[in-house]
């Protein structure tokens, strides 16, 4: 752990010497492509950063963390920035074509979403919340488990729920039912669920919180939050597309942490530095996220610390 740190500090040190000593500025507009959840922490991230930093110009494009990767490697498109809700996702779609590290800097949980207007809001609880979604009066949505880690995390937190409430068959049920109400990302569910067509929403907690939404505590063993269960949490998987066509990525359960990168290729290296050395600060973007319950955290994968561009 303490060589972990000493490379995070050592990378940090480097950004904040070139951000010091570099004076040529060709283009100050970042791109950056991030999870739907992340939405509210870096729109104000982005406010923020561009107040301290006038004339720069920060584009933040939004989508589940597995399209965001295909628009990198499919589709080709200019990025500077990836920050996903899985750190995985990184490591499998843009490791080592794409980019060199992975830090890790937030975490989250599995919730499940309503609102005051849900059908049987009032008896809804961390106990019979799978059971009253069954109902056949209830319309749950779910984002897309292809495109979205959120999407894959539900089925995960369902598959952790038929055991932790011995219910055979939960997985399979929940996935047959309601099936017009997946979306390609998590916050698209948002607008079904205030406008009353659906009635509850698998969703992290923070963007719960953000929107002023109720949720359900889940238990530990079901929510995808604890470290110490990721022996247990890894117990269950789900296969996604992957990659190419035809070709999948199967995706074990454990806590759930986001990655952030600089992409190898990005058009404006240094300000996507000085936009992370931010990210990870501790008065700013990591005061943000807190804000927007996400627990702020700081860990680079020992297996890529030698990749960290300490030359920055």
């Amino acid at each position: 752990m303490k060589k972990i740190s000493i490379y995070i500090t050592l990378f940090i040190f480097s950004i904040n010497l070139i951000s010091c000593t570099s004076t040529k500025k060709e283009d100050n507009r970042l791109i950056i492509f991030h999870a739907g959840s992340l939405s509210v922490p870096f729109k104000q991230m982005k406010e923020q950063f561009e107040k301290e930093n006038p004339g720069t110009e920060i584009l933040l494009e939004s989508a589940g963390s597995v399209q965001c990767a295909r628009k990198i490697v499919d589709l080709k498109k200019e990025c500077d920035i990836m920050a996903s809700a899985d750190y995985t996702i990184i490591d499998k779609m843009l490791i080592p074509g794409y980019a060199k590290w992975n830090i890790q800097f937030a975490a989250n949980e599995m919730s499940i979403v309503y609102h005051d207007e849900s059908k049987y809001a009032k008896e809804i609880n961390s106990n019979n919340w799978h059971q009253i979604l069954l109902r056949d009066d209830v319309i749950f949505g779910r984002s897309d488990p292809n495109t979205d880690p959120c999407g894959y995390r539900a089925l995960l937190t369902t598959q952790l729920a038929e055991q932790y409430y011995n219910s055979p068959g939960l997985t399979e049920k929940i996935k047959n039912k309601d099936q017009e109400y997946i979306r390609p990302k998590e916050v698209d569910l948002i607008a079904l669920l205030e406008s009353n067509t659906i009635d509850y929403i698998f969703l992290y907690r923070s963007v719960a919180e953000q929107h002023g939404l109720s949720y359900v505590l889940l238990p530990d063993s079901v929510n995808l939050k604890n470290p110490d269960l990721n022996n247990y949490y890894k117990k269950v998987s789900v296969d996604i597309t992957g990659k190419k066509p035809g070709s999948s990525i199967t995706q074990h359960g454990q806590a759930m942490v986001y990655g952030i990168t600089i992409l190898t290729d990005a058009p404006n290296k240094p300000l996507a530095k000085k936009f992370l050395k931010f990210v990870l600060s501790e008065n700013g973007g990591q005061k943000i996220m807190e804000q927007n319950g996400q627990p702020a955290m700081l860990k680079f994968d020992e297996k890529y610390a030698e990749q960290i561009p300490l030359e920055w």
